[in-house]
């Protein structure tokens, strides 16, 4: 029986060319995030059960990939003996990186009150894959812990915009709304406390199953079509972000809400100073799915695109469950496998070199004066590959050509001896003779 080559389901390889603009993507991240006063974190692969559970809602505690690690249950659930006992294991795979912040800023009482940090690692759910969702993918995200201030809704909002600008990225939106004023909609439509978290999932799917879709599913739940009807006709957003505030404040009166309402129109306003001007839309109908959100939340949608292309928002009791003290949060994290697959699809790639930018094809030379030759080339800064094989130098020349390098550096005793290299443009068909030493500001002068 033939052993299967696929990686597993929702997973994947990714080939040079692939890393390569993985890694373009990422160092535009990594450079604005940088620029807006980030700093980098790193935390594991595998977090305690306990630091993961009663974070994501319902819903999301169901995609935890639990780890089974206890090698004695798992074997009796095998022999059948005790099938229970396989749940035993206390860790999983990070779910997100917004719950692992969180335990790190509990954790280490020395890092800086107001903690700017970015972070870019891959995370696990056990989701169904689809077009652009996978089960195994990277988040990019940068936070702001210790302040109330709606500045640092508006300096995630601008790092997240500027990255999608530079990126190229022209008609995005960013998807505004507050988590308490959709708390007070959902009562004002008179929709029972209780049931506010069935309102929350059910609302928070109307992008996907519409509005019949949600009324059924609000229904199913013991919600009223009277009072769905409702909250569906109050979470629609005016033409304009004015209109939207006003129609808001038109229909609620409640203190929540009027503070709500305040905060949205303070980060509009100061977002029009930032690299988010123009891109922030108020939808009264964005939920985000996760539990921990407490204030302002935001969504990235691109036009032609299905789903989000990131998401955030304030989460101020999250880190207060990992230890005594309160610390107020925001963040907003990019989805990088969106964007590479967008950027791909809409050839928005610029011209990116992935591999070597020179080989070294050689006849009738030493191995180990080919090696020294190369180091010599390395030592310019170019990246150097050897043909392994003292073959023909036309097959050398083709397959140099077939792996898409630019140049071949050909070395025979007459160049050793000379110490010169002969370098040849494959795309123009020209070749030069040269020193040795000089070869690296050659090519990199033509390139």
């Amino acid at each position: 029986m033939s052993i299967s080559t696929k990686p597993p389901s929702g997973m994947r390889d990714f080939l040079p060319a692939d890393i390569t603009r993985r890694r373009h993507v990422i160092k535009v991240i990594e450079r604005i995030y940088e620029a807006h006063g980030f700093v980098p974190l790193e935390t594991p692969t595998i977090e305690n059960l306990a630091t993961l559970t009663g974070k994501y809602g319902d819903e999301g505690d169901q995609l935890l990939y639990r780890l089974l690690h206890r090698r004695d249950a798992l074997k009796r659930a095998l022999d059948k003996e005790d099938v229970g006992e396989a749940d035993l294991a206390d860790q999983g795979l990070r779910y997100d990186l917004t719950v692992p912040l969180a335990r790190v800023r509990a954790q280490y009482k020395d890092l800086p009150r107001f903690f700017k940090r970015y972070q870019i690692q891959p995370v696990w759910r056990a989701d169904r894959p689809a077009r652009g969702r996978f089960r195994e993918f990277y988040q990019c995200d940068v936070d702001i812990t210790g302040t109330e201030s709606l500045v640092a809704e508006a300096e995630v909002c601008s790092a997240v915009s500027q990255v999608l600008t530079e990126l190229g990225f022209e008609k995005f939106t960013i998807l505004l709304n507050h988590r308490q004023l959709l708390r007070q909609l959902i009562k004002a439509a008179g929709i029972a406390e209780e049931m506010e978290g069935t309102a929350l999932v059910a609302v928070d799917k109307l992008d996907k199953i519409g509005e019949e879709g949600v009324i059924a599913e609000l229904s199913e739940r013991g919600v009223s079509d009277d009072s769905s009807r409702k909250l569906l006709d109050l979470i629609k957003a005016a033409d304009s972000n004015e209109a939207t505030l006003e129609k808001l404040s038109a229909s609620l009166d409640t203190e929540e809400a009027v503070q709500s309402i305040a905060d949205l129109r303070k980060v509009l306003e100061l977002s029009q100073s930032t690299a988010a001007s123009g891109h922030l839309r108020l939808h009264p109908a964005l939920a985000r799915g996760l539990g921990y959100y407490t204030g302002c939340i935001f969504e990235i949608v691109v036009e032609d695109l299905n789903g989000s292309m990131g998401g955030g928002g304030r989460y101020d009791g999250l880190v207060g469950m990992f230890g005594k003290e309160q610390i107020p949060a925001v963040g907003f994290s990019l989805g990088l496998e969106r964007i590479l697959l967008v950027m791909d699809e809409r050839n928005m790639f610029p011209p990116l070199s992935e591999g070597p930018d020179i080989m070294l094809c050689w006849m009738g030379v030493e191995e180990a004066q080919l090696l020294k030759a190369a180091n010599v080339l390395r030592k310019q800064g170019l990246k150097v590959e050897i043909y392994p094989e003292g073959k023909k130098l036309g097959k050398q020349l083709q397959y140099t050509d077939n792996a898409g390098i630019p140049y071949a550096g050909i070395l025979a005793e007459e160049e050793l001896e000379g110490g010169t290299i002969t370098i040849k443009n494959l795309k123009e068909g020209i070749q030069t003779n040269m020193a040795l030493q000089e070869a690296g500001n050659l090519i990199r002068r033509r390139s």
